[in-house]
């Protein structure tokens, strides 16, 4: 059998988690490939919202094994967290969850080094979500990062010591104390972290961690495939934020693009079949980067608002713009997407006018459709299409061919940019607001 990715093709938030719902029941192995508590999928259905940080999406589906794979990193506090709310829910974890032991291990000084990392540049500060997930993937190419398999190691507590070390040598430079509680830090008012209780209940959470399946993972997909399953990678943050290909420097610290499934999981790229992108039918970002859509005024807060646009890790609201064809036709080419997935657009209902990016407009002159080298530093100037809204309540509509001819015609022009197909078309947060042709 196959691999098919989801991922998403903007700068995250795209709806990914409610995508992986509804189709996961086509699958038989979910598995997340990279990222860590940084990503927020929320999932909707008989009137629950859940958000998952860490495990991924299928976990609601008893007949589906969920992997965390190598290319994730993993905190075992917020993996505690999660786990213990969705008790409720009496899923079978020792039948359907296992942890890559390749998966880099988040400990609390991670937290701290993002934070004291963020502080120094000031003005310049990526817009990190403070968890942790930059440090632990520097130290993963350092090569001395601790992975979850390390936790079964007798020495494993000399290890995670011998790692505090140098994150304090670096933590002195940046003249961070751990024996301060660090509530109140100017401009990180929020970020409670008393490093004492942190630390105990790290190791708390490594005990309840060791209760799981930690398997090696490249193992278990690779047998599963092998056996016929199909497998679902999913992907966390979105392709602009990719390591390599994002609006650098301000990306993710891993590869979210389509390549990342090959090394985040260990499957080979010939085992790769679909690609599903997701876009929201207009773009948001949270954090500092580019952003050449961006509304500044009444309608992007009308955006919004309507789109409950906040982000569900760290709860800041996001900035909101028109749809953007230039990347979304940037992150098609990179992933290789076979079909479109369009989100929340409903939420664009009560517009009569909608506005489309086709280009830019470069301070030379040069008018392209190609993202710059530099998207921080150069300058670039939207070139948009003004398209006849739907304006209409979109919950009755079914399938594509009873939807409004100006929902259409918007599909349609998107299909024409990208030489893509829409096949998806989310008109609502539950898994049965959905209309599609997959």
């Amino acid at each position: 059998m196959s691999v098919d990715i989801l991922l998403g093709l903007q700068w995250g938030d795209e709806g990914k988690g409610k995508i992986v719902d509804v189709i996961a029941p086509k699958y038989e192995v979910v598995a997340r490939f990279q990222g860590g508590p940084n990503a927020g999928h929320t999932l909707e259905f008989d009137g629950h919202k859940h958000v998952l940080h860490q495990i991924p999406s299928g976990i609601f589906h008893s007949n589906i094994k969920n992997i965390i794979g190598n290319g994730v990193v993993l905190d075992p506090i917020i993996f505690k967290k999660e786990i213990d709310g969705l008790a409720k829910f009496n899923i079978n974890f020792s039948k359907n969850l296992f942890i890559s032991k390749k998966a880099q291990l988040i400990i609390p000084s991670h937290r701290l080094l993002d934070l004291a990392s963020e502080k120094n540049k000031g003005e310049g500060k990526i817009g990190s979500t403070l968890k942790g997930i930059s440090p632990t993937y520097q130290d993963k190419i350092a090569r001395q990062g601790l992975r979850v398999g390390d936790i079964l190691d007798k020495n494993f507590k000399i290890h995670y010591n011998t790692l505090l070390d140098i994150h304090k040598s670096k933590l002195d430079f940046y003249a961070f104390d751990l024996s301060k509680d660090l509530t109140g830090i100017k401009d990180f008012e929020k970020y409670d972290f008393d490093f004492k209780k942190i630390e105990a209940d790290f190791f708390a959470a490594i005990e309840f961690l060791k209760t799981f399946n930690l398997v090696d993972s490249e193992y278990l997909i690779n047998e599963e495939l092998s056996k016929g399953k199909s497998v679902l990678a999913e992907g966390a943050q979105g392709s602009l934020l990719d390591i390599d290909f994002g609006s650098y420097p301000f990306v993710t610290s891993s590869n979210t693009t389509a390549a990342g499934v090959c090394s985040g999981l260990g499957v080979a790229p010939s085992k790769v079949k679909e690609v599903y992108g997701i876009f929201k039918a207009y773009c948001t970002r949270v954090g500092s980067g580019p952003f050449p859509t961006e509304l500044h005024d009444a309608v992007g807060e009308k955006i919004r608002q309507i789109g409950r646009e906040f982000g569900s890790t760290t709860g800041r609201p996001r900035r909101c713009g028109w749809l953007d064809l230039p990347t979304l036709k940037y992150s098609s080419m990179l992933n290789g997407v076979t079909h479109l997935l369009m989100m929340k657009a409903d939420v664009l209902n009560d517009f009569e006018e909608i506005n489309i990016c086709t280009g830019y407009k470069l301070a030379d002159g040069t008018i392209t459709d190609q993202l710059p080298y530099d998207m921080v530093k150069e300058s670039v100037t939207p070139i948009y299409k003004t398209m006849k809204g739907w304006n209409c309540d979109l919950s009755p509509y079914k399938t594509f061919d009873t939807m409004p001819e100006t929902l259409k015609s918007y599909i349609k022009f998107i299909e024409s940019e990208t030489k893509i197909p829409v096949s998806v078309v989310s008109i609502g947060p539950d898994r049965t607001q959905t209309i599609s042709k997959l």
